[in-house]
């Protein structure tokens, strides 16, 4: 076999690997750079701003001090990634609780929420993207092209809040089959997961339907249907593990999405999680608080996208040699 056919051998893997790491590390050092900038470039003193008008000035001071703001801006940068890493992301302005107790209570309910809409995204998405591949295989099928693409483009047009206010009108409110807020057992789950999993549903079905389509084109197929392989056999056993690899790439960099498109609707279901917890920070000016809930939201998005550059490389391994 040729050199340049070969999967990518201890060399060019490891330079792969180590050229990622590279680049999450740079991303992570620039995510930290931003998050601090955040409470410097709100227009006004931050504290003065948390703490309202009328807040005397010794006070504004005392917390000024407290927090390192008095501090040269090197010394308060160096301090603040000192204290990151060690699991330090300050206090919070208005309820004086630990920003990493925060976190480590709401963090939980936000990935479980993420994760399940990932779970029911792809095992809907997958076998309806295939279904809609072999329906309209060589043209066939007009009327189901033209309404999986109508259905799938307008689900992933509508944003997450407008889907999450539609279900608690119709499902809460006008049903009552569901609970409208609140995280209060599984049936609570329901809501919030189908507004965070319509829209990654329909973008991986589309995506789904295209590998579909790729891998009926190709040669092998051809040579089993002409071997008269049985339907179930051919599309479960070949077609299905090679299509996977593109759909489960998009999949987990869909997972980063409904992290952060968790945010509001965590807001609009009262979900207990950092989405709402974000929401409330930001509209009461607890900048620590926001500080470091979007550092971790950043970080997730990061060490997701690195997983998923590595998961890439081990499913298609010359993906490595193309990037080298």
């Amino acid at each position: 076999m040729a050199e340049s056919s070969r999967p990518p051998g201890g060399r060019t893997r490891g330079a792969f690997v180590l050229r990622h790491l590279v680049r999450f590390v740079i991303s992570l050092a620039a995510l930290l750079v931003a998050s601090f900038a955040m409470i410097h470039l709100i227009p006004g003193d931050p504290v003065r701003a948390s703490l309202g008008p009328a807040a005397p000035v010794e006070l504004v001071a005392a917390r000024r001090e407290a927090l390192g703001l008095d501090q040269p801006i090197l010394d308060q940068l160096l301090s603040y990634v000192r204290h990151v890493l060690s699991g330090d992301f300050g206090t919070s302005f208005l309820s004086g609780e630990r920003v990493g107790d925060v976190i480590a209570a709401r963090l939980p309910n936000t990935l479980g929420l993420a994760l399940l809409a990932t779970v029911v995204a792809l095992l809907v998405a997958v076998p309806l993207g295939m279904w809609a591949g072999v329906r309209t295989e060589n043209g066939r099928g007009r009327g189901t092209e033209a309404a999986f693409t109508s259905a799938t483009g307008t689900a992933v047009a509508v944003p997450e809040f407008l889907y999450s206010i539609a279900l608690v009108a119709v499902f809460a409110i006008g049903l009552g089959w569901f609970p409208p807020a609140g995280k209060s057992g599984p049936v609570s789950y329901v809501l919030p997961i189908l507004a965070l999993a319509i829209a990654p549903t329909a973008m991986i079905a589309r995506i789904a339907r295209v590998e579909t389509l790729r891998e009926l084109s190709t040669d092998y197929v051809r040579l089993a249907r002409a071997k008269r392989l049985p339907a179930a056999r051919l599309y479960v056993r070949h077609v299905l593990p090679n299509m996977l690899t593109a759909t489960l790439t998009v999949g987990g960099l869909l997972l980063t999405g409904l992290i952060a498109g968790s945010v509001l609707v965590e807001y609009v279901f009262a979900w207990p999680g950092l989405g709402q917890r974000i929401v409330e920070s930001i509209t009461q000016k607890d900048y620590p608080v926001a500080q470091g809930v979007i550092l971790v939201y950043g970080t997730i998005v990061l060490v997701v996208n690195l997983l998923v550059d590595l998961l890439l490389g081990v499913l298609d391994p010359t993906s490595a040699l193309k990037e080298t």
